[in-house]
């Protein structure tokens, strides 16, 4: 096909991959789509600020009111019926039982972005209806992200010679089986443990809950960055750059630059977005915290409509605002450059984060408080139910661990391939593959931020 229509094949490849999934769905990809698209044109067309903050206001009521219906107007029902409750009034919610568009959370950002930037005349908004349709649903990270930004990846879409050296063709296969191995060996076995912990919980003491706890922090880390690292692989192959969306996060030294490290394209947009239009951190220490914890709780309910992620937001708002306030947000292993030092802030912080990811797996907020309240008294010993894919767990984090710290920490994959020759990049794809074939496990588990 002639490049000037590559767009043509990667749109309805994009709009038959979402299709796949539930067909109909694919009206709401394509009315949000126009309306950015039209709203754009408008914004770039009037001087009139009235006009053009209307404009961004029907952006925004036709994008959050689609992710309202669909993902939080059950939520709002229930609360108001506990409410009414608490009140002695009769209340009768009105639930639906819509199924959540796949991807709904991902693109309706990446969308909204789009406008905001346009609004803010950080861009040209797209002429071109059909390669704006190609952004907002561009496959690879259409349905779990990068959540990706108009000016870095439009301009790639609309390149009509796209070429894939060999280098570049080979990094993006390693990554892909680098996300596949961290999927099938690694988040997968480890939610066979996790899941038979967390749904019999109230069977198990305090130190299998801790356990439990701890391994649910890497399962989502492998589970999710295993997504991001296929998405970017797939497009690499084809000759497109996504955004890297985590750098180790769990050798962060605080709260502050884990947010800098986990699901990089979220926090970056809630910064840009939501915590920096709001203030930041230029309006002193109260408003400073009120802003991260407007951005966090809003972080939270992005995630899913239960007071389970509301308190995790809260949570990390919290942790954010001390940091701030006693200005330890930068590395404070920095003035103390010992490795008992650094080690020391790293367990604190990783611990702080696994304290928020009991809200996470937890299936309600009472759940969660009574699985705080077992581990704290730390009763053993520690019960590992199912033995038979212990191996597997260990071998596969062992692999990762040597990895992403000896090889990733201070390199990406495709300078190694660069730097090592495409015989190493082949044969560090074959060894992945490898272990996949050994130790991966196929329970069917679709990856965790699907439901987002």
């Amino acid at each position: 096909m002639p490049g000037k229509y590559r767009w043509i094949l990667l749109l309805v490849a994009s709009y038959f991959f979402y299709m796949y999934w539930e067909a109909s769905y694919i009206l709401l990809l394509m009315f949000s789509t126009i309306v950015d698209f039209s709203i754009s044109l408008k914004l770039l067309s009037s001087e009139n600020e009235k006009i053009r903050k209307l404009g961004v206001l029907c952006s925004l009521i036709t994008n959050l009111g689609i992710l309202a219906v669909f993902k939080y107007f059950n939520f709002a029902q229930q609360t108001m019926f506990d409410i009414c409750s608490l009140l002695n009034v009769d209340y009768t919610p009105n639930k639906h039982e819509l199924l959540l568009p796949i991807g709904i959370s991902f693109y309706t950002f990446q969308t909204i972005s789009y406008t905001l930037d346009v609004y803010w005349r950080k861009i040209r908004p797209e002429p071109h209806l059909g390669k704006f349709a190609l952004y907002v649903s561009f496959f690879p990270q259409l349905v779990a992200g990068p959540i990706e930004r108009a000016k870095s990846l439009l301009p790639q879409l609309k390149k009509e010679v796209v070429k894939v050296k060999p280098e570049r063709f080979i990094s993006g296969l390693a990554l892909v089986m680098l996300g596949l191995f961290k999927k099938v060996v690694v988040a997968d076995t480890l939610a066979i443990q996790v899941d038979v912990i967390y749904n019999n919980w109230s069977v198990y003491n305090g130190l299998s809950l801790l356990m439990a706890t701890y391994l649910f922090a890497f399962q989502i880390y492998c589970d999710f960055s295993g997504y991001s690292d296929i998405a970017i692989g797939i497009a690499r192959m084809m000759g497109y750059e996504l955004m890297e969306n985590f750098k180790l996060p769990y050798f962060s030294k605080n709260i502050t630059e884990f947010w800098r490290r986990w699901h990089i394209s979220l926090s970056t947009w809630l910064r840009d977005y939501l915590y920096i239009p709001l203030g930041g951190n230029r309006l002193g220490a109260i408003m400073t915290a009120r802003n991260l914890m407007i951005t966090m709780l809003l972080g939270g309910l992005w995630h899913g409509a239960s007071w389970n992620f509301v308190v995790w937001g809260a949570l990390n708002g919290l942790f954010l605002s001390i940091e701030r306030y006693f200005k330890l947000s930068k590395d404070p292993s920095s003035r103390d450059r010992s490795l008992i030092s650094k080690f020391l802030y790293t367990f604190i912080c990783f611990n702080l984060i696994c304290l928020t990811w009991v809200f996470f797996r937890a299936e309600s907020f009472g759940q969660a408080m009574d699985i705080l309240s077992a581990i704290a008294e730390l009763s053993g010993p520690v019960i590992i139910k199912d033995t038979s894919v212990f191996f597997n767990l260990v071998i596969g984090l062992i692999t990762l661990l040597v990895i992403e710290y000896f090889f990733l920490r201070k390199n990406r994959i495709g300078d190694l391939i660069q730097k090592h020759g495409l015989i190493w990049g082949a044969g560090f794809c074959a060894f992945l593959l490898m272990m996949i074939v050994l130790f991966g496990v196929s329970n069917g588990n679709q990856f965790i931020y699907f439901q987002f």
